[in-house]
């Protein structure tokens, strides 16, 4: 079993992750670290978590745990992730794991000193909705892929929250842009070569609430938009010569709706479902992170890969400020 430690009691930690661990085949949550003792405490109780730490670094020098996730702030990904890797501990990061592509090469070098395995927490490359996706698109389903068409909204004006504080990463693009771009070159294996983008930012928070992307792909193109002030909606859809696949719930699988993919012929008068009724995003990817760590044949989330997905969100940031296309 890998042994976790848990950096924060962060809500994704505490309503997602950290009960996926627990009930995951291959690893289990051994401590729980906070600044505050006593937070650290009350959530290991919830969990009946034998180790409680009220200091990240101590329990980082502990013997305790073989691997950390990662729930803080995304401006303080990066440290951490580095600090944990240099304690000789396995990392699961949150994303985004860098705000810049740039600053990726030195969470490389920090897995390629220390020998340890660091991966950003990308749930949808382990679920089967979207290795089914994938398939498909390979197997010619479609035929050619010509388009694809995403969208992720949802609505937050909580100023404490920090998705709407600049200082801790916050941000549409950093929170879920990440996601049709990820969900796309995952489901394709084709890289973006050049982006178009408009963007607005809030006027008191100032960070970036929506934005409206069409990227070229060579050979297709993706168009989203994404917001966090907008009314809830996920939608993924992949268009080609011969039928299209659209992904139903596309990215919180486990509670935005039906676990489905339904492909339609070129006719649109023959279409096939295919259900997924339990997917467990987040114990598929646990136990995935867990094999990997434990030097088994496992297929994740390189920190190479994330830093092609960054470099996607950075060129997005600077399309918005120009007019036609931006190089990735």
């Amino acid at each position: 079993m890998l042994r976790f430690g848990i950096i924060s009691t962060a809500k994704i930690g505490r309503d997602l992750v950290v009960p996926a661990i627990q009930d995951a085949e291959n690893c289990v949550v051994t401590a729980i670290a906070s600044r505050d003792l006593s937070k650290a405490r009350a959530m290991a109780d919830r969990f009946s978590v034998p180790h409680a730490f009220g200091s990240y670094e101590e329990m980082l020098a502990s013997d305790l745990i073989d691997a950390v996730y990662i729930p803080l702030p995304s401006s303080q990904h990066v440290e951490w992730s580095i600090k944990a890797a240099d304690a000789g501990k396995h990392v699961l990061c949150e994303k985004p794991i860098a705000l810049k592509a740039n600053e990726i090469d030195s969470l490389i070098a920090a897995r390629d000193r220390n020998k340890v395995l660091v991966t950003e927490a990308y749930m949808v490359a382990y679920t089967p909705v979207w290795h089914k996706v994938r398939a498909l698109i390979a197997d010619g389903s479609i035929g050619t892929l010509q388009h694809v068409q995403g969208a992720f909204t949802y609505f937050n004006r909580d100023a404490s929250n920090m998705r709407n504080i600049p200082a801790l990463g916050g941000g549409a693009l950093p929170d879920i842009g990440v996601y049709p771009t990820i969900a796309t070159r995952f489901a394709t294996g084709q890289e973006p070569l050049r982006v178009q983008a408009v963007t607005r930012r809030d006027p008191e928070f100032g960070t970036d609430i929506y934005s409206s992307v069409k990227a070229d792909f060579g050979g297709f193109e993706l168009s989203f938009y994404i917001a966090t002030q907008l009314a809830n909606r996920q939608l993924m859809v992949f268009h080609g010569t011969d039928g299209f696949i659209e992904v139903k719930s596309p990215f919180n699988a486990d509670r935005w709706g039906a676990e489905e993919i339904e492909l339609t012929n070129r006719g649109h008068n023959q279409s096939t479902i295919f259900r997924f009724p339990d997917s467990r995003q987040y114990k598929r990817e646990v136990e995935a992170f867990a094999r990997a760590a434990m030097g088994e044949d496992q297929e994740i989330v390189t920190l190479e890969s994330s830093k092609l997905s960054q470099a996607f969100i950075d060129a997005i940031y600077r399309a918005s400020e120009k007019d036609g296309w931006e190089t990735v």
